[in-house]
């Protein structure tokens, strides 16, 4: 075990894009586990667009990371010590320890993780929150009908990969947006989305692209995005269309806000948008364990990780995903993990 529990803090509270002297890299000594406590060594560490929120001192829906306090985050450990009667050494837990190597915890809000049952990384991608979130976005907020079309921004990542796939276990035509040629082919040739729309390519022809893979029309538009991908899809919204509002990542960095769409085609197309934000469902989700893990095991959903070797690399890897640069789930493998070949 290592001597020493490395960090990555919050430094300074960015004005705008983040840099990477907004974080500082420290060594604490290893925390010992009180009564009801247990050490756990990180191993999984997953990188997320709502960590640019808690970065700001703006109130958001969940505490901001203080400065000099550690980045939080969800991962995936081993525990190494425990004085908890129910984990136990060697076990494998799902918690929320954040940009760190070591961390204690009581329990009260970790899960244990059947290595056998799937990848220890899949509980921080598809079988974890992003998958909850694909899922309670599109079947709750979207309810898609067959026949329908459903778009998603963001088509090749985490979140949006899901809901494509899922949509068309549901019988609905999937049209992805996403950036390059690369993630586009990702996402028809090896998730089975119908189309999929190159926004970089298209450039100022969006709308025309995004009309010409929705000669019908949009039923369900499944909000990761915002922007420039936003302002082509809303006006081709069918009435009675439904908009998950699950992020905005291209506004995170905005000091300011841009001008928006414009809101009257939602009155005039009684089209209903819902913000949502997943953690509030956590307790609802039935439906997820009864259809998505099936279907990942049986491969009619499949997923693609991202990984980036190194507590070190978090900050570059973090400001990297605010630009676009990953493709699929994007994690940082912290420490060995002893289930992989």
């Amino acid at each position: 075990m290592a001597q020493m529990n490395r960090r990555v803090l919050l430094k300074s509270r960015p004005q705008g894009e983040p840099a990477a002297d907004n974080f500082e890299i420290t060594d604490a000594p290893i925390p010992e586990p009180g009564e009801g406590e247990y050490l756990s060594r990180t191993i999984w560490l997953s990188l997320d667009p709502y960590m640019r929120g808690r970065m700001s001192e703006a109130k958001g829906y969940a505490a901001n990371v203080g400065l000099g306090e550690p980045m939080v985050g969800g991962t995936v450990g081993q525990i190494v010590k425990s004085r908890n009667p129910k984990f136990r050494e060697g076990d494998f837990v799902l918690e929320y320890s954040g940009w760190q190597s070591h961390a204690v915890s009581n329990g009260a809000a970790s899960m244990k993780l059947d290595p056998n049952a799937a990848p220890l990384s899949a509980a921080l991608s598809v079988l974890g929150m992003p998958g909850q979130t694909a899922w309670w976005g599109l079947m709750q907020i979207g309810k898609p009908k067959a026949g329908e079309t459903v778009v998603v921004s963001a088509a090749s990542g985490a979140v949006g990969s899901v809901v494509g796939q899922l949509a068309k276990l549901h019988g609905c035509r999937a049209v992805g947006i996403a950036g390059g040629k690369d993630k586009c082919d990702y996402v028809t040739k090896e998730l089975g989305f119908d189309a999929c729309v190159d926004y970089k390519a298209a450039g100022d022809g969006l709308f025309k692209a995004v009309r010409q893979a929705c000669p019908k029309g949009i039923d369900v538009y499944f909000e990761n995005v915002g922007g420039a991908v936003q302002a082509a899809v809303l006006p081709q919204l069918n009435d009675f269309a439904r908009v998950p509002l699950c992020g905005l990542i291209s506004q995170y960095n905005q000091m300011q806000m841009a001008p928006g769409p414009d809101w009257r085609l939602l009155l005039v197309k009684r089209v209903l948008v819902q913000g949502f934000i997943v953690s509030d469902h956590f307790a609802e989700m039935q439906g997820f364990w009864q259809e998505v893990p099936p279907a990942v095991k049986a491969g009619r959903i499949k997923y693609r990780e991202d990984i980036v070797k190194g507590l070190d690399n978090a900050p570059a890897a973090f400001i990297g995903l605010l630009k676009g640069d990953n493709f699929g789930k994007l994690l940082v493998q912290v420490s060995d993990d002893p289930t992989r070949k």
